[in-house]
């Protein structure tokens, strides 16, 4: 059976994908909270992670680091991992490697903390640009594969490479298009989304620089955490 690492659940969105997509596709695994330390994890994740970082999926004498590599090697042993449609798996892989690789404002302007809502003070020029491409592209995905996921009917990988986003959405109340709306409203439903969410919720755990980079954003709207 697999073994995957992750961090805190409130704040660790890397660690989501690879956790949502094998649970969402009821894959077997076994689930190692390790939470981040006050200062720095590096040498503490460094003893199950190569990088000194999460997520790290360990399966018998192989360890896999990245989400997207992890994503790889399960789709090497797991038919459901990508769509079937070659066409919808080409712009899947796409997608999803612009999400690993880009969205850089959405990330630094909008840090993942599932427990909080929040009113940013304001929204730079890339978040705005960041907020226009990923409707754009989540758009593009509805329409052309027919929903409700964004390369079809099936969640799968792609979706899952999202799904940290669709945290942000509700957490900084960032507005989308309707289409969009009815996306997120899905990705939020899903039991993988709820259980995520929960299990954050109740963490007491706080880490200093999350919580300081956070309060430094916005106005604090409501704390549903622990």
């Amino acid at each position: 059976m697999y073994t995957l690492y992750i961090g805190n659940k409130n704040y660790s969105s890397w660690s989501l994908r690879p956790w949502l997509l094998l649970t969402e596709l009821q894959i077997p695994f076994t689930e190692e909270l390790v939470p981040f330390d006050d200062d720095s994890s590096y040498e503490k994740f460094r003893t199950f992670s190569p990088s000194g970082l999460v997520p790290c999926l360990i399966d018998r004498d192989e360890t896999i680091w990245e989400s997207l590599a992890i994503v790889e090697y399960l789709a090497e042993r797991h038919s459901t991992i990508w769509p079937y449609s070659q066409q919808a798996r080409a712009w899947a892989r796409s997608a999803t490697a612009e999400m690993h690789a880009g969205f850089s404002n959405i990330r630094n302007d909008c840090p993942m903390t599932v427990g909080l809502r929040i009113r940013l003070h304001s929204q730079s020029e890339g978040l705005v640009h960041d907020i226009a491409r990923l409707a754009e592209l989540w758009r593009q995905g509805l329409t052309r594969f027919g929903g409700p996921y964004l390369a079809g009917s099936r969640f799968t990988a792609v979706d899952a490479f999202f799904a940290p986003v669709v945290f942000r959405i509700q957490t900084y109340g960032l507005e989308v298009p309707a289409d969009c709306r009815s996306y997120v409203d899905l990705m939020l439903k899903l039991p993988g989304m709820s259980s995520w969410s929960d299990a954050a919720l109740a963490e007491s755990f706080r880490e200093p620089s999350h919580e300081d980079e956070i309060h430094a954003l916005g106005a604090w709207l409501q704390d549903y955490r622990a």
